[in-house]
């Protein structure tokens, strides 16, 4: 009888516990669509999201929030192209071909680097990386691809950490199956265990890129914060969380609620990433 008491309590709790993680969302999404969306029908759709000029100070004002869209796009696409093949390799190296003495120590450097505060990734690109590319390429360093440089180190522990345990999970006999059948090492890895951990792997990928089309203070700290249409990977950008935090301290009336529609449009933008990664990863589960 109080197994039987203990156990509906404990579900009653995890009940609440799920339905108190779903009410979170649901009150975020209220509140976001419920500001945001008038200011979009206000100031226009097609001005709003196709607008490229963001000028919340002029008379009358311009609020296009175009070049910030194509901002977080590049430089979440960067932060990708860089990233997510070195996180990926490190999470195979880690997983099948490091020694245990290495690995001892190399794991919990990985670890360390997703305990780094943003903004010390932010310093570190702006006395780092920053001067490296004025040197190296020319321009004032604050840049597209300084941003996607640093955006690329930052998802790194979000990718190696989670595709190390997908290809863990993999069932051994996947590995001992390919060796019986004359592959090498090397090619029962990449061949038969990595494939067969596409799934986990995917989800690594779509943590990191959510981390990195999120990151704000980082983004604001090397990528130049200036809201005008990309012309190249050389020259500044602002994205949409930089434009968010840049302006919300002193916005007001119609800006203020502009900036909350920059929020509405980040937050679809991520649903959208998400709901393309799943329908990708269906296709393949199923092929």
């Amino acid at each position: 009888m109080k197994s039987a008491i203990k156990e509906k309590a404990f579900e009653i709790l995890f009940l609440l516990a799920a339905l108190s993680s779903t009410a979170a969302v649901l009150l975020i999404c209220v509140f976001l669509f419920a500001n945001g969306v008038p200011a979009m029908a206000e100031i226009g759709w097609f001005d709003f999201l196709l607008g490229r000029n963001w000028s919340p100070q002029d008379v009358p004002a311009s609020y296009g929030i175009l070049p910030m869209i194509l901002g977080s796009i590049y430089v979440t696409a960067g932060a990708v192209i860089i990233g997510v093949p070195i996180g990926i390799l490190t999470a195979v190296y880690l997983a099948r071909f490091c020694p245990p003495r290495l690995y001892r120590r190399l794991k919990p450097a990985v670890d360390l680097l997703a305990g780094i505060p943003s903004v010390i990734y932010g310093f570190f690109g702006l006395m780092v990386i920053v001067p490296l590319l004025r040197e190296l390429l020319g321009g004032t360093g604050n840049s597209m691809l300084a941003a996607s440089i640093l955006l690329g180190m930052m998802i790194l522990p979000t990718v190696i950490g989670i595709s190390e345990a997908a290809i863990r999970a993999v069932p051994e006999s996947y590995y001992e199956g390919a060796l019986a059948l004359g592959a090498s090492h090397e090619r029962a890895v990449f061949f038969a265990q990595l494939p067969a951990a596409r799934s986990g792997i995917m989800a690594a990928v779509v943590l990191g890129v959510g981390r990195a089309i999120g990151e704000t203070m980082a983004v604001i700290m090397v990528a130049g914060n200036q809201a005008r249409m990309p012309d190249g990977i050389l020259y500044g950008v602002r994205t949409l969380t930089a434009n968010i935090v840049t302006e919300m301290g002193y916005a007001a009336d119609l800006h203020r609620e502009a900036l909350i529609a920059t929020g509405v449009v980040l937050f679809v933008f991520i649903l959208l990433i998400n709901l393309c990664f799943s329908i990708l990863n269906r296709r393949g589960e199923r092929a």
